[in-house]
């Protein structure tokens, strides 16, 4: 896979004890996450649906940022005829990224490299989840006249709900800023 090259179209930070998160013009990226968002941290408990650990267990923070293709929102903004678009802060995402295809499929170990000077990891897929899903129905409203169902996101998100992952090296990123997307590169000593 060749290098891909896209550009920060929005930033959102999220409090503790909501899913809502507010729009910024940037974020700082610390070792543990970004600073002041609610995932924030190089540990986190383990979620009885989705993790492999029982619930409520100490595990490592995979998911100290999360991001979203741009297109993709779009796309499923369509898909659901919202009569105004979802943002990456509607659905719980930090970061939403233009110009890069295919974004929700990238693998782990793809690396994240900003401007700015920023490097974050990709660890795994976001996959939508049913709370988001109840939000987006309770807080959007179809142009069709129909209400959304509980899980009407969840069926037009699957497979574009973007990526979580790790911060490998802490800086600022802001809007705008570009951004090149490479696959992990295998140490010498791996490689045929």
């Amino acid at each position: 896979m060749e290098p891909l090259h896209g550009t920060v179209a929005s930033l959102f930070l999220g409090a503790t004890g909501t899913l809502d998160k507010k729009e910024q013009s940037s974020l700082e990226f610390a070792f543990d996450g970004i600073v002041g968002d609610r995932h924030r941290g190089s540990t986190r408990k383990a979620w009885e649906q989705t993790d492999k650990q029982p619930g409520g267990t100490e595990r490592r923070n995979e998911r100290q940022w999360s991001a979203v293709a741009q297109e993709d929102l779009d796309q499923v903004s369509q898909a659901l005829s919202l009569a105004s678009p979802l943002s990456a802060g509607d659905v719980a995402v930090n970061l939403s990224i233009s110009g890069i295809s295919d974004f929700s499929r990238l693998p782990r170990g793809t690396i994240l490299t900003f401007e700015g000077g920023v490097v974050l990891m990709v660890e795994e897929y976001n996959p939508p989840c049913s709370r988001m899903s109840k939000y987006v129905s309770e807080c959007h409203e179809a142009t069709t006249g129909v209400v959304l169902g509980e899980a009407d996101f969840i069926e037009a998100a699957k497979f574009s709900r973007g990526l979580v992952g790790v911060v490998e090296v802490p800086g600022v990123i802001s809007v705008g800023e570009g951004v090149s997307v490479a696959p992990e590169v295998l140490p010498k000593w791996l490689r045929a």
